[in-house]
């Protein structure tokens, strides 16, 4: 290794760091869902975000809202996604990586909701199914504080 290099292991902690940077701080309606990326693996990622108020779309029964549902599902399968074009990459320099953030897009979602969102916190996970040269397909899941599972969902993205 040069002097100086950073090891793989190293690079890929880094780029890991930037991209949960860019999803938790750098994209302001990730901000107002108040999502924390709390897991990245390359099979798995894990978004979580405690019940607010502002997120409440049936005051009288205070669950959360179907488009707070839909949103962090689609965030999630999103991270997933570029995950998987990060696998891909592999070896290619940080910024090239997650210029390719830039270019992800929702082609098609599918949420299923289960259960009413009732909660202190939920977590979303999201696992790859398929990532393409131009397309990425992935399952997502939505629990709460009690294990419930709340809605789970699949979506395809652009990639390229």
């Amino acid at each position: 290794m040069k002097k100086g290099a950073q090891c793989p292991a190293a690079e890929e902690a880094q780029l890991l760091e930037s991209i949960r940077t860019s999803f938790v701080e750098r994209m302001p309606f990730n901000r107002v869902l108040g999502l924390d990326v709390v897991a990245l693996h390359h099979e798995r990622a894990e978004c979580r975000f405690a019940m607010r108020p502002e997120l409440v779309g049936n005051y009288v029964r205070n669950i959360l809202h179907g488009g707070v549902i839909s949103a962090v599902l689609d965030v999630t399968g999103g991270l997933v996604a570029f995950l998987g074009v990060q696998q891909k990459l592999k070896g290619s320099p940080v910024d090239e990586v997650l210029e390719r953030l830039a270019r992800i897009g929702t082609i098609d979602l599918r949420v299923d909701y289960l259960r009413p969102g009732r909660g202190e916190w939920f977590l979303a996970r999201g696992f790859p199914l398929r990532t393409g040269n131009r397309v990425a397909v992935a399952r997502m899941e939505l629990i709460n504080d009690r294990n419930d599972l709340i809605a789970v969902g699949a979506a395809a993205y652009t990639v390229s």
